[in-house]
């Protein structure tokens, strides 16, 4: 079934390593939110035959029930009551959203009040994702992230009082601050918690953000690659000591705590994506949104979709099935790869793994190839030698 992802493109001020689309000033939140209602209109009617080879026939998705709805960016949780009202009134007005739909919110420590807290359950938000990055004031400070470790730990224990007991925490490993013993205590203060699902990430550094800049000019630390790898090593060993899945390369979940949005994503599930930059998928097509506040709502306000668009190809659709199924533990079957996309890809997946296999990077029962606990230190690597090309 299908899923809605909402991208609200505002943050308080920008961290600086992060690359993702989004603005600090909020002067056009009020006229933003009224594009989205009004983009989640506007993709509803009938596509022709012609147009379906350029754009997402988004009636389709609609048809079906909305299992998902995921509200990231930016920082969502700046929204206020009214504003996030106005759109739950207008996605129950336009989709038919299920009774047992995953709702997932990203928020900052420093947004989860009792007052938002008691907004977000009423309006049907029932999964929150804390950015909670690290459990060391000194990480935070390198990352040039607003909340204290105190806001941090308060907003756990607070978003549980108030009937959030399904949460999710983002972490980053590969700080320069950070060290292995250090790692391993944030890892333990997670465990002592009980969160049951944590996304975890190696710090990347990006071209064109301040961190970058800031190494560049040598004002701070640059990224060791070496120490990344090590933590990553403490993270997969940890996790499966404790009881965690290792459901995906950078995600990890008590049993029965899937991330079911991010899951559709890695499966192929159709979604729909409403904002700027925010990105679409019907199965044979992908859309995505432009990265531009003002050309984003000056579309909207013509009643058009500032959208660019890219019919996939088999090989297309091959390619981004290895990645992302390779990526998760249940990993790539060949006997799916033969049904959806014939013979000749089979053969030339099970001759790329070979060498894999040989190298003990990939593990092989039946039709079905796994990553090995190596092998998931190059999980991209492998995935890409896989690709049709």
């Amino acid at each position: 079934m299908a899923g809605i992802y909402i991208h609200i493109p505002y943050c308080r001020h920008k961290c600086s390593y992060c690359n993702f689309f989004s603005v600090v000033s909020r002067k056009s939140m009020n006229d933003m939110i009224q594009a989205i209602c009004l983009e989640m209109k506007l993709r509803l009617p009938v596509l022709s035959s012609d147009s379906l080879d350029k754009g997402i026939n988004e009636l389709e998705i609609a048809r079906y029930s909305i299992d998902t709805v995921y509200f990231g960016g930016g920082t969502p949780s700046l929204l206020d009551s009214s504003q996030l009202k106005q759109i739950f009134d207008n996605l129950h007005l336009n989709y038919r959203v299920s009774a047992t739909a995953e709702i997932t919110l990203e928020a900052n420590p420093d947004d989860i009040t009792t007052e938002n807290l008691i907004i977000w359950k009423e309006l049907g938000v029932n999964r929150l994702s804390i950015g909670i990055q690290s459990f060391r004031q000194e990480d935070l400070n390198y990352l040039n992230r607003a909340h204290t470790v105190e806001t941090a730990l308060d907003s756990i224990k607070l978003a549980r009082k108030f009937g959030f007991p399904d949460l999710t925490i983002d972490l980053i490993y590969g700080i320069p601050t950070l060290s292995n013993d250090q790692w391993i205590k944030n890892l333990e203060l997670f465990a002592e918690l009980s969160i049951p699902h944590i996304s975890a990430y190696s710090l990347t550094v990006e071209p064109r953000t301040p961190l970058f800049k800031l190494i560049d000019s040598g004002k701070i630390q640059p990224v060791d690659e070496i120490q990344s790898s090590e933590q990553f090593d403490i993270l997969m060993k940890f996790m499966e000591n404790h009881g965690y899945l290792h459901y995906e390369i950078s995600n990890f979940c008590l049993p029965g705590h899937y991330a079911k949005h991010n899951l559709s994503y890695w499966k192929g599930i159709d979604y729909l994506g409403f904002g700027p930059s925010a990105h679409s998928f019907n199965g044979t097509s992908r859309q995505w949104n432009v990265s531009s506040i003002h050309e984003y709502l000056e579309a909207i306000k013509l009643g058009t979709i500032p959208a660019e668009f890219e019919k996939l190809t088999l090989s297309n659709l091959y390619n981004e099935n290895v990645m992302t199924g390779l990526r998760t533990m249940w990993g790539c079957d060949t006997k799916e790869i033969k049904q959806q996309f014939g013979a000749e890809y089979e053969h030339y997946f099970e001759k790329q793994a070979m060498k894999w296999l040989d190298q003990s990077m990939l593990n092989q029962n039946g039709s079905i190839y796994t990553l090995t606990h190596k092998g998931k230190f190059l999980a991209d690597g492998i995935a890409s030698d896989l690709f049709y090309i």
